[in-house]
């Protein structure tokens, strides 16, 4: 396994801005990340605060005992309960057999960086992983994607729960997990390692009861030899550690609902779009009742928080009373939940995508208002697994990987089949549809004057001899196809691998699909690569 770096542009141009620290991108951030004492500035700025991290290492340890441990686990609890500790953080949902393969770049970027500059600063370093437990929105996080023929498809989950539960309180039949797997396995193929991965997920599907639980089962299946600890947003444990900030956010609902529409203004005041949308009235909080996620409006003349229907209120001083009797009742929508990050956790830095970097922008004056700076951003490493097969077939077909990775290889494969064309043949049969087009408009014209019930039948006739120039150029182009199908499959396949589905291959290919052929010991030929966060793609040679 080797690593190459290429330069391949973020997804959106904030982000890039970002990456290359430039104005007007770079202001709307607390620190320069192309510094080289950003993190010894950060470092300074944490020790200034107080954080419970003793309570903080309680929490995680109690939610990680069923899951997969080993020494590493052990050492970064105990390196967390340190007073200068500090942790590099990042999260995502809880997608069924870890999601797409972003999820993995994530955790691989949120323990490189730790390791780097716990070896660079001479404090305690943890990587920490939060799982966004508390979404709600299981059709994002309920398929994975397969080859099926020629075609990537989604795997979806048989069976949706109520729509509006968070992902930790899906719990989930496990005979048809457990089939839904064998049956995401047989679109994988019979390899050397599938009876080993087999094993391996239907004992977490037997551990486990939710959605959250089986991914973070797998997720320390696979990480738990490099440290990694993981937390779910949605723990009742954390909910108590967070009390006295949900009562900071419940005081402070206008105040920040104000700040962020304000960076807002600023933002779009440079032409770039607002990514996070809420309305005047959002208190930026979701209140939990019969198992479903109420997204909370303040009203600040009456003093009362609401649904945006109205179908539920409830007096401040009642909500505030809930929080002391019932924290886990109370959530963070994307608004919230970064400043709850930072009040809870010693953060270092926070491992980002080009979406996160870019609404995170709009939270500045909302970290200022309630006296804080948001971390440094990092963003997270984007990679590209390239098979020595598929990079036979862009060896041979002569393909720049860049373009690829930019914008696959249609437009290749069409200029191939192109260059392989009867072009002859084709003009020919233009020729004639225009020429046939061109003679029954006279027709047309003469019995629009001398005939007209006779027009619908010349039309129809027009119409059926065009339907068959037509029908041959089709069958040519299939026979075409056919006697380059092996050319043609080349393309294909790299198509499938690297831009699947016309997107990247991170946000469809699933990471079992490797571990499939390669075993655990993938994850361990990952993890001994160098990485640097120079911005750019990382192409893993496999």
């Amino acid at each position: 396994m080797d690593i190459e770096s290429i330069v391949i542009p973020a997804t959106n141009d904030f982000a890039s801005l970002y990456i290359a620290q430039k104005e007007p991108v770079k202001g709307f951030f607390h620190y320069d990340i192309t510094e080289n004492t950003v993190f010894e500035k950060r470092v300074s700025d944490l020790l200034k605060r107080n954080f419970d991290r003793e309570g903080l290492a309680k929490c995680i340890e109690a939610y990680m005992k069923p899951f997969p441990s080993s020494e590493q686990t052990k050492r970064s609890l105990q390196k967390l309960r340190c007073e200068n500790s500090t942790v590099v953080i990042g999260g995502q949902q809880a997608g069924l057999l870890t999601g797409p393969l972003y999820t993995i770049h994530k955790i691989i970027s949120i323990i490189k960086l730790a390791e780097q500059q716990e070896e660079q600063l001479g404090i305690p370093v943890v990587p920490v992983f939060w799982i966004a437990g508390e979404d709600h929105d299981f059709l994002e996080i309920n398929h994975v994607y397969v080859e099926v023929g020629k075609e990537m498809e989604k795997i979806n989950f048989p069976r949706n729960p109520n729509l509006k539960h968070m992902a930790s309180d899906i719990h989930y039949d496990k005979e048809v997990m457990s089939q839904w797997i064998d049956t995401v396995f047989l679109h994988f193929g019979e390899r050397s390692y599938t009876k080993e991965m087999l094993d391996t997920l239907h004992t977490a599907v037997a551990a486990c009861q939710t959605v959250t639980e089986f991914f973070s089962y797998l997720i320390m299946s696979l990480f738990k030899e490099y440290g990694v600890l993981i937390i779910d947003s949605a723990d009742p444990n954390l909910r108590t550690l967070e009390e006295p900030f949900f009562y900071k956010l419940i005081e402070q609902a206008a105040p920040i609902t104000k700040s962020v529409f304000a960076q807002q203004d600023i933002i779009s005041g440079f032409g770039f779009n607002n990514m996070i949308e809420i309305n005047n009235g959002a208190a930026n909080l979701f209140y939990y009742k019969d198992n479903e996620r109420i997204l909370l409006n303040y009203n600040s003349e009456e003093g009362i928080f609401e649904s945006g229907k109205g179908h539920f209120q409830i007096r401040k001083e009642d909500l505030l009373q809930v929080l002391q009797s019932e924290p886990e009742r109370l959530s963070n929508n994307v608004v919230t939940r970064p400043l709850m990050q930072e009040w809870l956790f010693p953060t270092l830095a926070f491992i980002a995508g080009p979406g996160e970097i870019a609404y995170w922008g709009e939270l500045k004056q909302a970290f200022e208002l309630l006296k804080m700076e948001m971390p440094p951003l990092i963003p997270r490493m984007n990679m590209t697994f390239l098979e020595s097969a598929v990079e036979r077939d862009i060896n041979e077909l002569n393909l720049s990987l860049d373009e690829i990775l930019k914008g696959g290889v249609a437009g290749k494969r069409e200029k191939y089949l192109k260059a392989n064309a009867d072009e002859l043949l084709g003009s020919q049969l233009d020729e004639i549809s225009a020429t046939l087009d061109e003679k029954y408009q006279a027709i047309l014209k003469r019995l629009e004057a001398s005939d007209r019930g006779l027009l619908p039948l010349a039309q129809k006739n027009l119409d059926f001899h065009i339907k068959q120039i037509e029908f041959l150029k089709q069958k040519a182009n299939w026979a075409l196809e056919q006697k380059h199908q092996s050319e043609l499959e080349k393309y294909n396949r790299i198509e499938r691998s690297l831009r699947p589905n016309g997107s990247p291959q991170e946000r469809v290919w699933n990471i079992y699909y490797y571990l499939n052929i390669s075993g655990e010991d993938f994850i361990r030929r990952l993890m001994s690569l160098q990485f640097v966060f120079d911005g750019k793609h990382k192409i893993i040679k496999i």
